[in-house]
């Protein structure tokens, strides 16, 4: 075998892994690709129950709304509503609602202490200093509901973000108001 063939050999073998590893990084194939999760999210309703005297009705323990917000796009046009809620048996969830983003390699849900900046200047803040990983996202499109870990401190949590781990960038975030 001659060293050009050897050389011609060597460059085939370099553009096939190349590619192979490109195909896996990159996952190009998720910019055509959807999926939808519909789960079931908690109410926020106040309820009481009547007893059956005529005393004061009884307060019902129940979900409390504690923030709310609305996402905005950064790396990809994305849309939904974010709400962080306690439930009436102590634990806290975060539901995404009516989310439209795009799929990514390694999407993640994060809280954050990081403020949320609009445009090309945001899409980098959210690992810089405090989050909370709640998980890996779902699905890029429909209802989702989150658990935050017990004992997880909120204080200063006041941000969420789609975040694509694989590159340190945000899809979508929304800034938490309280309520």
């Amino acid at each position: 075998m001659t060293s050009r063939t050897r050389l011609l050999w060597a460059a085939v073998a370099l553009v096939i892994v190349g590619g192979a590893a490109g195909l896996y990084w990159f996952q190009p194939w998720k910019l055509f690709t959807d999926s939808t999760v519909n789960e079931a999210l908690p109410a926020v309703v106040p309820t009481t129950v009547a007893p059956s005297s005529s005393a004061a009705p009884v307060p019902v323990p129940q979900n409390v709304l504690l923030a709310t917000g609305s996402l905005i796009s950064h790396e990809h046009e994305s849309s939904g509503e974010v709400r962080l809620i306690r439930l009436a048996d102590g634990r806290v969830q975060l539901t995404l609602e009516n989310l439209a983003t795009s799929e990514g390699p390694d999407l993640r849900v994060w809280l954050s202490n990081a403020p949320v900046i609009e445009g090309e200047a945001g899409w980098h803040v959210f690992d810089d200093d405090r989050y909370v990983e709640l998980g890996a996202l779902k699905a890029n499109h429909g209802n989702q509901v989150y658990d935050v870990p017990a004992g997880t401190d909120l204080t200063g949590l006041d941000s969420v973000t789609i975040w694509c781990k694989r590159f340190s960038v945000s899809f979508a975030a929304a800034a938490l108001a309280k309520v």
